[in-house]
C-alpha cells in the first residue's frame, strides 16, 4: 500500500495539502516501509494553488489534478487541508490524515506500522483488505 506525506524537505510532515509542492510517497508492507519517490507538483509551495484561490474553475482543476496524481496512495498525511480537498480525497477512496504537529515522516510511518500490527481501526482494515 502506498501512502503520501505533504512535505517541504522530504523528511518532515510539515505542509498544508493544497500548498504542498512535494509529497514523499512510501510503500508499506508487512516487512516495513520504503521511500518509493518524491512526487513534485512545484518548486517550494504550490503557487498555482495559491494564485487561483479566487478563480473557482481553475483552482478546482488544479486541486482535482493533485488528487488524481496521488490516487494510487491510500493514505495522505498533511498538517492541514480544506474541506473541498478532503472531500475529493475521500471521494477517490483515499484517507486524509491530519498530523497533530509537524514532525518526521518516519515517526508517522512507525505509528502507522504499529497500528497496522496491533489493532487497526475499521477504516484502515478496509484499506488493508483492498476495499
Amino acid at each position: 500500500m502506498k501512502v503520501a506525506f505533504a512535505t517541504t524537505d522530504g523528511v518532515n510532515v510539515d505542509e498544508h495539502f493544497g500548498r504542498s509542492g512535494l509529497f514523499a510517497v512510501y510503500e508499506i508492507s508487512a516487512r516495513g516501509y520504503e521511500l518509493v519517490e518524491n512526487r513534485k507538483f512545484a518548486e517550494g509551495k504550490d503557487k498555482a494553488v495559491e494564485d487561483t484561490k479566487g478563480n473557482e474553475v481553475e483552482h478546482d482543476n488544479i486541486m482535482r489534478n493533485k488528487v488524481d496524481r496521488l490516487s494510487d496512495c491510500k493514505i495522505i498525511f498533511f498538517t492541514n487541508i480544506g474541506s473541498p480537498s478532503a472531500a475529493r480525497l475521500v471521494n477517490k477512496g483515499l484517507m486524509p490524515v491530519k498530523v497533530k504537529k509537524v514532525g518526521p515522516i518516519e515517526n508517522e510511518l512507525e505509528k502507522l506500522m504499529d497500528t497496522i500490527n496491533a489493532s487497526p481501526p475499521p477504516w484502515l482494515k478496509k484499506i488493508l483488505n483492498g476495499k
